[in-house]
């Protein structure tokens, strides 16, 4: 059936006169257009950033994608293949920046966002010519003539329009929250994003005493963020756990968890004398509202001006006795858990760090970075005797999948897409899917599926496509679904507007509530709602 082959045979050689025949004859064009009225099997490329180059591990993810449209042709079905480019995104960003020698957000808005936007649309097409050579070398089958581009009008067109619809929904919200946040890039960043960079990492963590108000005693608290400690404005104990009051061979009194005295204090003992006497014990309940004087001046001063009561115990369930001293600090705007906390408690919100993740001008530590800050202020904390100890710890930390900068769980304004709401239908959709191999679907996704969180959506950043939400000073928000509709909106909308910063910045439109101009807020959106937007927004659906 097959001509037998020589083994003598110079594989180079006959690649090559293989791909000039397919070239010459437009064997693809022609194995479209043959099988037309075939049944439609739907590839989707996940394209690659054209500003980076191709290698070894792109070839299987290629030849995977090749040979499955492939074999659905030889089987009789129409196979389109469109190729695409992946080109906002904070990776373009940051090429650009080394390219202009640029340090950051401050730089980039000095430098002029107009210059900085063309460098990163010509930023990503450095290695189009490689990676078309490079599909061309391993067979890749795909139209890329005509490609799908994500920073193309059509393609930002259609992204507005199905944001549009998810804001009319009720699905689009702002919120002040607890993020994941990189102080380097100046941007929140998605919870599957953290996932990409976590570290493992030693570092010293801080068993600090707290002195009880009206009492020579003090509460043990940890923390593996000692840079939070200067914006603690509470403690937080278990209410159904035992606590102790001991007095501990250090000469001191203390208060914490039962189940961990021993972790804790059971290196004070001495051939003489134990470690501690266990003087009272009692439920977590016991300590709520006990007050403690402020570790820093600054936080005292900060509650004071804002009127609201801190430095005292607080109650929650999710304080664990697996580690540290059964009483952690609460700092409400760097973490989730204290957020709630905060909440919960009405305790007045203190940030003492800025923006960049320096430590504010109130602090002992201005300008410093919050890890350079935590050898600070574990020395001030033992000067003042109030440092038990300082136990090297090692865990996973996040890291910038990006820039590889230490992310900060920091509290502010991001819009977000309420995830939560479509929880079930997501998990019945993915159900549907027939996942290769079974255990990815059911699995790794699945159960992220099932621990869904609303998606951050927004990012303080400037090459992306830009968030489509008009505000007014009145309090009404207007999302924009077109450029048309934009146009019909706006007094001083260009005829050739090109949807991108800072361009769309300029574009204002009429208040309906009161006739004020509203603006466009300043964010972009995450760059892989562009990529889950594909599957319309290539074709530029619906318009």
């Amino acid at each position: 059936m097959y001509d037998s082959i020589s083994p003598n045979t110079n594989f180079v050689e006959q690649e090559k006169k293989i791909k000039e025949f397919w070239d010459k004859e437009e064997i693809f064009k022609k194995s479209i257009e043959e099988k037309a009225k075939g049944t439609p099997y739907i590839f989707y490329d996940g394209p690659p950033t054209a500003n980076g180059k191709p290698h070894i591990g792109h070839v299987l993810t290629r030849v995977i994608k090749d040979m499955i449209p492939r074999y659905r042709t030889m089987k009789g079905c129409m196979v389109p293949r469109k190729a695409g480019w992946d080109t906002h995104g904070l990776p373009v960003e940051l090429e650009v920046e080394k390219l202009l020698g640029l340090d950051g957000k401050e730089q980039i808005e000095e430098y002029g966002l107009e210059p900085f936007i063309e460098h990163c649309k010509e930023s990503v097409w450095k290695y189009k010519g490689m990676w078309e050579d490079f599909s061309k070398t391993v067979g890749f089958w795909a139209d890329m003539d005509n490609p799908y581009v994500t920073y193309d009008n059509n393609f930002i067109e259609s992204e507005w329009w199905a944001l549009k619809q998810i804001f009319e929904k009720g699905l689009l919200y702002k919120g002040f929250k607890i993020v994941p946040y990189c102080p380097r890039c100046g941007t929140p960043l998605s919870s599957h994003e953290v996932a990409q960079g976590y570290k493992s990492v030693k570092e010293r963590s801080a068993i600090v005493r707290f002195k009880v108000k009206g009492e020579d005693s003090y509460f043990l608290a940890w923390t593996t963020t000692p840079w939070t400690l200067p914006s603690n404005v509470a403690l937080c104990v278990n209410p159904n756990e035992e606590y102790a009051y001991v007095k501990a061979n250090d000469g001191y009194n203390y208060y914490m968890a039962s189940s961990l005295l021993d972790a804790v204090l059971g290196k004070l003992a001495t051939e003489d004398s134990p470690a501690y006497t266990v003087l009272k014990t009692f439920k977590g309940t016991f300590l709520e509202y006990k007050e403690y004087e402020p570790l820093f001046e600054c936080t005292g001063k900060k509650a004071e001006q804002l009127g609201k009561k801190a430095h005292y115990v607080t109650c929650d369930n999710y304080v664990t006795m697996s580690d540290g001293t059964g009483i952690v600090h609460i700092a409400p705007a760097f973490g989730e858990d204290d957020s709630n906390v905060g909440k919960k408690y009405d305790l007045p919100f203190v940030q003492f760090v800025n923006g960049k993740g320096e430590m504010t001008e109130e602090t002992p530590y201005a300008g410093k970075f919050v890890k350079d800050a935590d050898p600070l202020v574990l020395v001030d904390l033992d000067k003042q005797k109030l440092l038990f100890d300082a136990p090297k710890f090692e865990h996973d930390y996040p890291f910038c999948w990006r820039c590889d900068t230490p992310l900060i769980y920091y509290a502010r304004e991001s819009w977000f897409i309420k995830m939560t709401d479509v929880k079930e239908d997501l998990i019945k959709n993915n159900n549907t899917i027939n996942w290769i191999p079974d255990s990815i679907g059911k699995g790794r996704f699945g159960d992220w599926l099932n621990n869904v969180q609303d998606w951050g959506i927004s990012r303080n950043r400037y090459w992306g496509t830009p968030l489509n939400i008009w505000t007014c000073e009145c309090g009404h928000m207007h999302s924009i679904g077109s450029i048309e509709e934009l146009k019909s909106k706006s007094d001083n909308c260009p005829e050739n507007i090109e949807l991108h910063r800072p361009y769309i910045d300029a574009v204002t439109i009429k208040c309906p509530h009161c006739g004020k101009e509203m603006h466009r807020v300043p964010e972009v959106i995450d760059c892989w709602f562009d990529s889950g937007s594909m599957p319309f927004a290539q074709h530029h659906y619906p318009f």
